[in-house]
């Protein structure tokens, strides 16, 4: 297709194309003579030929559902006539595994970070409140404001802010449950994490989910980096607030001491995640930071794509590029865990897409996972990480998060992510601290609508004035940067205090 071409066929094989802007009925396609028989709207699908009831219909050469009645040629695609069907690829393991594109140690890339030893590296240099339990979240909040808002940080310029990580969990859960296990590995996965200096651990004292088991489980130690106390031990809510903030005023000249260094991109951890996608996701944004996230694993660094249930009806293409077959049956093994997951919960993996995803014209999960694998590249996939997991692979890696953003983010940052990359073509507007969440829109309408939110724009490749390969080199630059100390725009304005959401799983009782 031209660029000028009012629609973009993605695949020659496909039975639907995207519309670039809003097509009134009539107008012509663009496609040999073609001409809408409805009004398309922008980001929604055309039928560029005739498809019958019951007709398998693809996009990105892949099927995205079953048309549900006669769509003429011309016609709009959407809701009214294209339903789901249950993913059934034959299923092809480790056979598009290319590693030529790793680069020469001495040629790769590096960025400006905190060394943190044998704890990694860091991208920003907080101070951490972690909780255990909802009951300790509003002393953690008050000891945050104290630092962040009164002056308590005067004179410490290297030191990034208080981060109170509360939660609406810690108590009334089995603790053989797998609702602990995600609940504990997420607060030490963030008590270890690097882009912390230091971490202070409160809890109110009679909790379920107790301090003492999650440092000995997980092999964390005490001392000037980490430290521990409860509500109840100290007498109350005064007094915890009033011991906290002179543990932080110990903590302050040693955490502002940390200074960047020339580290190797192999210290860099990024998350791949996308929320309030649109039709335009996996054609522009997504595809986009894929081809950051090959550079960067190129580089030495690692990539984490998640959102397992947005990945489901694409997995086929993630095992086809399995270092080995144990890490495909991993990766189908959490599919599995999912379907069952959401039979027993009255629900399905087709409650994807979101009311804001069907507006900006993509129809079935088969459709948005398909963009959303986009995110991931084209580099063997390395690992399979249960939520919140240590990541310890180099290279392009999966983690089985829900697909609820917050949710997904938490168990990446958990994991060891020091960067985010997050794609949008609705709005999301999320901070996630301690990391940095870089926002790529995937249309210009947006992105200037909402210019103050969105870091990138991947738009003008929908108009055919920009690459995915050159918005990928400038994604890639742009992490490097970010990595190195560059502020996002959604910490100009100090957000991402409230998006740490860990995964509740199981009854509460």
């Amino acid at each position: 297709m031209s660029a000028v071409s009012p629609v973009i066929l993605l695949n020659p094989i496909d039975d639907v194309a995207v519309a670039r802007s809003m097509i009134r009925a009539g107008s012509p396609t663009g496609i040999d003579g073609l001409t809408a028989a409805d009004q398309i709207p922008r980001g929604h699908k055309v039928a560029v030929r005739d498809i019958q009831a019951g007709q398998e219909i693809r996009k990105f050469g892949q099927p995205i559902g079953v048309a549900t009645q006669f769509i003429p040629a011309g016609g709009h695609v959407h809701l009214q006539n294209l339903a789901v069907i249950e993913s059934d690829h034959p299923y092809q393991f480790s056979v598009d595994i290319d590693e030529m594109g790793m680069l020469p140690q001495e040629d790769c890339r590096t960025f400006m970070g905190f060394d943190r030893g044998a704890g990694g590296v860091g991208t920003r240099n907080f101070i951490g409140i972690v909780t255990t339990v909802n009951c300790s979240a509003t002393v953690s909040k008050y000891i945050a404001e104290h630092f962040n808002r009164t002056g308590g940080l005067d004179g410490f310029d290297n030191v990034d802010g208080v981060v109170a990580l509360t939660h609406g969990g810690g108590c009334a859960i089995n603790t053989n449950s797998e609702g602990y296990r995600y609940l504990a590995r997420t607060l030490q996965g963030y008590a270890r994490h690097p882009n912390f200096g230091g971490i202070l651990m409160i809890g109110l004292g009679c909790e379920t989910n107790q301090i003492a088991p999650i440092l000995e489980h997980y092999k964390l130690e005490e001392g000037n980096r980490l430290r521990t106390m409860t509500i109840q031990d100290l007498g109350g809510t005064r007094k915890t607030i009033a011991a906290a903030s002179e543990m932080i005023r110990d903590m302050l000249p040693e955490v502002n001491s940390a200074r960047r260094t020339i580290q190797p991109l192999s210290g860099l951890k990024l998350a791949l995640e996308c929320g309030g996608s649109d039709g335009y996701s996996g054609i522009s944004a997504n595809p986009a930071l894929g081809y950051a996230s090959d550079l960067l694993v190129r580089n030495g660094g690692t990539s984490v794509l998640a959102e397992t249930p947005e990945i489901y009806g694409a997995e086929h293409l993630l095992t086809r590029r399995a270092v080995t077959p144990a890490v495909a049956e991993k990766l189908l093994s959490r599919i599995d865990w999912w379907r069952d997951y959401t039979r027993r919960n009255g629900a399905e993996l087709n409650n994807n897409p979101s009311y804001g995803n069907k507006l900006g014209g993509l129809t079935t999960i088969l459709e948005k996972s398909l963009g959303a694998v986009a995110k991931g590249g084209s580099m063997p996939l390395k690992a399979v990480y249960e939520y919140s997991e240590i990541v310890d692979e180099p290279g392009f890696v999966f983690m089985d998060t829900p697909g609820y953003d917050p949710v997904a983010v938490t168990g990446q940052v958990a994991g060891g992510c020091n960067v985010i990359c997050f794609t949008t073509g609705r709005g999301s507007v999320s901070g996630f601290k301690p990391a940095p969440c870089v926002k790529i829109a995937t249309n210009t309408e947006m992105y200037n609508h909402m210019r103050e939110d969105m870091d990138i724009n991947c738009g003008d490749i929908v108009s055919g004035d920009d690459t995915i390969e050159a918005a990928g080199e400038r994604i890639f630059e742009e992490i490097i940067a970010v990595a190195s100390g560059k502020k996002t725009l959604s910490e100009t304005f100090d957000y991402g205090d409230n998006e740490f959401v860990p995964w509740q799983v199981g009854a509460i009782t």
